[in-house]
């Protein structure tokens, strides 16, 4: 391989230790489409003849269809996708095919090739994403009506519509859509003709070639172009991210499907048992996003570890940039699919869930708006609210039982001189058991991004428009 600077032949360890063949071989079609435009652009240099050109490019193009066909066969002896792709265009085509290889590098080569993996890979994640949004707005579409208790410090806050919490999840998901575009738009720069780290020594369009590769332009900077790998950092960032999206729901769907909780059952298609306990159902594939989540910000800490000490430009521990983020994005696309068939297929009891959002008062701060629209100072009527819930619990009941009698007195007991005028106002007592229904008090929430009903209506049919559902 490496010709006449090596007198003897590598250690069996060594080779072993070095070859990279196992994992890059998924590279072999970008690798292939990157030859091709180099032929391509050896042609328009002259440094090829067309008939040279006609048989290189036809050679390629059978070695793509046996990829394609998956009955090329790889040798480990040649240690990377690039040279067993070399060895089996001269098996083709004969001396020739080391004409290829001009004004080339591997380091320039593997750099564009990891691109074009990266860009068509983030258009399969796009749609992979895609599904996942479509399951939870079809999932808010169907069960939207249910009212769930909305959360802070895991304890009840404010009821909210089962379809604003499932749509916050679809809004997460549009910005890691967001951060994968603009990671694809800064990765499609060709560094082909970068060489080995100071440019081809001949003249070469690289331009023309980007073009014919679909990249938006070139590297600017040779050293740069073969060593950069901002592009694989910022797409295990945006992987990484979106696993923490799929793992805090995969969180909430285990909780809510506990027996406790009962908000929703996962189907029997995305459920496992167990092998000694005969009760069990499982919701195992929201588990395992947990876990993989975790091994997904593993790959990311590993990537900018394994680059921090590195000087420019290409070194060999750069080989291991590929296993980290081959594995990121399957897992990543593997999750979002298998995550949308199981919110896709859960079944919703919206009892349980209305049990349990008017439980811990969760409609105290609608009373204390009911107040602040009368005119109370919040902090007043914050204080009122409070003495109520107080009331509540040591009678065992609801916000909305209480009495007139019970309502007049913490007014009166208020040193907000409104709030005391209201005490003779029959009212409010009946504005504020209002206030305090599931109902009544998500209807107060009426702003761009709350959960009122007609809010959430809205954000739901602009969600279905975007997906076009």
């Amino acid at each position: 391989m490496w010709g006449g600077r090596f007198e003897g032949i590598s250690d069996e360890r060594m080779a072993e230790f070095t070859r990279s063949i196992d994992f890059d071989s998924v590279l072999a079609i970008d690798d292939i489409a990157g030859s091709i435009a180099h032929v391509h652009g050896l042609g328009r240099a002259d440094l090829l003849a067309p008939d040279e050109v006609e048989t290189l490019v036809h050679g390629l193009e059978g070695l793509r269809s046996e990829i394609e066909a998956g009955t090329l066969i790889w040798d480990p002896a040649l240690e990377d996708v690039h040279m067993n792709l070399e060895a089996a265009l001269r098996a083709r085509i004969g001396p020739i095919a080391g004409r290829l290889h001009t004004g080339r590098s591997r380091n320039d080569q593997i750099a564009t090739d990891i691109r074009l993996w990266l860009r068509r890979t983030l258009d399969g994640i796009d749609e992979a994403a895609v599904v996942m949004e479509r399951a939870l707005v079809g999932l808010a579409d169907r069960e939207g009506e249910a009212i769930l208790p909305g959360m802070t410090h895991i304890q009840p806050a404010q009821p909210v519509l089962f379809a604003h919490h499932l749509l916050a999840y679809v809004e997460m998901l549009e910005r890691d859509r967001g951060r994968m575009a603009d990671c694809r738009r800064r990765a499609n720069v060709s560094p082909l003709g970068s060489g080995a780290l100071a440019g081809a020594g001949y003249p070469l369009d690289r331009e023309a070639t980007a073009a014919e590769l679909g990249f938006d332009g070139v590297t600017a900077n040779s050293l740069d172009g073969v060593s950069d790998r901002d592009f694989a950092v910022e797409a295990l960032a945006a992987f990484a991210l979106c696993m923490v999206h799929l793992s805090r729901l995969a969180e909430e769907i285990t909780w809510w499907s506990n027996p406790r909780f009962g908000f929703v059952r996962a189907a029997d298609s995305f459920s496992t048992g167990s092998s000694m306990m005969p009760n069990k159902k499982n919701p195992d594939p929201a588990e395992l996003v947990r876990g993989k989540a975790a091994r997904v910000i593993g790959e990311l800490t590993g990537m900018l570890t394994l680059l921090k000490g590195l000087p420019l430009a290409y070194q060999k521990d750069m080989q291991d940039d590929k296993p980290p983020l081959f594995d990121a994005a399957a897992t990543l696309e593997t999750s979002l699919l298998v995550m949308a068939g199981m919110v896709a297929t859960l079944s919703v009891d919206r009892d349980r869930m209305r049990v349990a959002a008017g439980e811990g008062f969760t409609t105290a701060t609608a009373v204390a708006d009911a107040l602040v629209r009368r005119g109370v100072a919040f902090r007043a009527a914050h204080h009122i609210v409070a003495a109520l819930v107080v009331e509540a619990e040591c009678a065992g009941s609801m916000l909305g039982a209480l009495d007139d009698a019970t309502i007049a007195a913490a007014l009166a007991a208020s040193d907000d001189s409104i709030a005391i005028a209201l005490v003779g106002d029959a009212t409010v007592p009946g504005e504020l058991r209002a206030a305090a229904e599931l109902e009544g008090a998500m209807v107060g929430c009426d702003v761009i991004g709350g959960t009122a009903p007609r809010r959430v209506s809205a954000a739901l049919a602009a969600a279905k428009a975007r997906l076009g559902l």
